[in-house]
């Protein structure tokens, strides 16, 4: 055998094993390996928009935490300023009970000195009353009887 033609028979095997992988062989293996980069690439992109999500539900989670602290201030104040309102009226009810209880006191002291002045005045008119039976008894003089009325009822 010549070693030409055999090395033409090996170049024409050779040139028809590459014209049969690139026909048949070749386009499976590209198109296997487009897909493979197309979800690589789909996967990436998942990923990104993943980590894109969880920044914004970061950012949103940051927010809400920041409103629920506001919120819960506003209601501490609020609660706050409800309780010293209740305390300030409190005190004003205490205040004008206080008013009430003490005008009621004087009222009392004033209806029991009252009283006390008419029973004094009872028992000094029942006294006066005395005295002049007993002035009378002893003597009858209606210029020193009238004179003594006169001081009694100034007395009086």
């Amino acid at each position: 055998m010549n070693i030409n033609a055999t090395l033409f028979a090996q170049l024409i095997v050779f040139l028809g094993l590459v014209v049969f992988t690139i026909k048949f062989v070749w386009p499976p293996i590209a198109k296997a390996l487009d897909e493979r980069a197309s979800k690589i690439a789909e996967g990436l992109a998942a990923a990104e928009r993943g980590k894109s999500d969880f920044e914004q539900a970061e950012k949103k989670v940051a927010e809400l935490l920041a409103e629920g602290r506001n919120q819960v201030a506003e209601m501490v104040a609020n609660a706050e300023k409800r309780a010293a309102k209740i305390v300030e009226e409190a005190k004003e009810q205490a205040s004008v009970e206080a008013a009430r209880i003490s005008a009621q006191a004087k009222a009392d002291v004033e209806q029991e000195m009252n009283r006390a002045r008419e029973s004094l005045r009872e028992q000094v008119a029942a006294l006066a009353v005395k005295g002049a039976e007993s002035i009378l008894r002893v003597e009858v003089d209606a210029q020193k009887h009238a004179q003594l009325l006169s001081t009694l009822k100034q007395e009086l």
